[in-house]
């Protein structure tokens, strides 16, 4: 079976790729190509870009592509109904594609050999002294109001009309595993949301890539940036504020995956998100089902309002 192994970039539509470059600097990423049609951004990682912006009159989600570990495995993709052949990318960084539709019309590509870049030396997370471990010896925390560097993407979240239809495409073509799911209160048999994880074997990884929510207005919810430490996230906060940025909803920890989060609205109104400190498990994880309220998914800091889960 296929297995994706990360996540390779999101893409979006827009009409000024400037702004967006502007913000999406401050938000911590870093141009890696383009020219007047479409926009690449970087993160401190070895992908290639992670985000890319296409010129367009209309602000849009145009879709997201996965990694997978070999040829063979988009040449087993590419045999699937509704698959497009093995193409070549005509992005920056090369490689090999298939194209594929999720049910609600979302662009899922698989991806293949695409170059990697150096990775960015960064600075070191800074130790907690906490009330048992003082490892913080004749030093001190100096943090800066900057952008942070934003380390990968971590995961995205995607508003489906049918939950069960699209939790299933993603598992049979990716390989994907279910970390945990959001029932219905006093009807836990009854799923309107699965987290999955990519299948590492005994390999770490985040609690969750893909969160697939059942939602009356489908499209994508955000996409996540794992950054440094949390005061790489306050530092960023603070600075993104004196830019003039909109705050969408942080800093506060979740409770499904445990990042501490901070969520901000780009110029066009797209979600992102910085997070660190998450839970990470492999292959042997079993999922739970959360039934609580949309209150209780935050632990502590900013409670998201209600429009937030819609």
């Amino acid at each position: 079976m296929p297995t994706a192994i990360d996540i390779a970039q999101v893409t979006y539509e827009a009409p000024d790729l400037a702004l967006m470059e502007r913000f999406m600097t401050d938000f911590g990423l870093t141009r890696a190509d383009g020219d007047a049609h479409t926009l690449y951004m970087r993160g401190a990682g070895r992908q290639h870009h992670l985000h890319v912006t296409r010129r367009a009159e209309r602000a849009r989600f145009a879709g997201a592509s996965l990694e997978v570990a070999s040829r063979a495995e988009l040449d087993e993709l590419a045999a699937l109904p509704g698959s497009s052949p093995v193409t070549a990318s005509d992005e920056p960084g090369g490689g090999w594609l298939v194209r594929m539709t999720m049910p609600d019309g979302f662009a899922i590509d698989a991806m293949w050999g695409r170059a990697s870049s150096p990775a960015v030396e960064l600075r070191e997370p800074n130790a907690l002294n906490d009330a048992v471990r003082k490892p913080r010896v004749n030093a001190s925390v100096r943090v800066k109001r900057a952008p942070c560097e934003a380390l990968r993407l971590g995961h995205f979240v995607l508003h489906v009309s049918n939950h069960d239809e699209s939790v299933k495409w993603l598992t049979e073509r990716f390989n994907l595993l279910p970390s945990d799911h959001f029932g219905l209160p006093g009807e836990e048999a009854r799923i309107f949301g699965t987290f999955l994880r990519f299948n590492r074997g005994a390999e770490l990884v985040d609690h969750h890539s893909i969160l697939v929510l059942q939602s009356e207005k489908v499209g994508l919810h955000h996409c996540s940036f794992e950054v440094t430490d949390l005061d790489a996230v306050m530092g960023a906060h603070d600075y993104l504020l004196s830019q003039g940025w909109t705050l969408d909803v942080g800093v506060g920890r979740h409770l499904m995956g445990s990042q501490i989060f901070d969520y901000w609205k780009d110029p066009f109104g797209f979600r992102v998100e910085h997070y660190t400190d998450g839970d990470v498990v492999d292959a042997t994880h079993q999922p739970g089902v959360f039934t609580g309220t949309a209150a209780e998914t935050t632990q502590w800091g900013m409670e998201p309002p209600l429009e937030f889960f819609q």
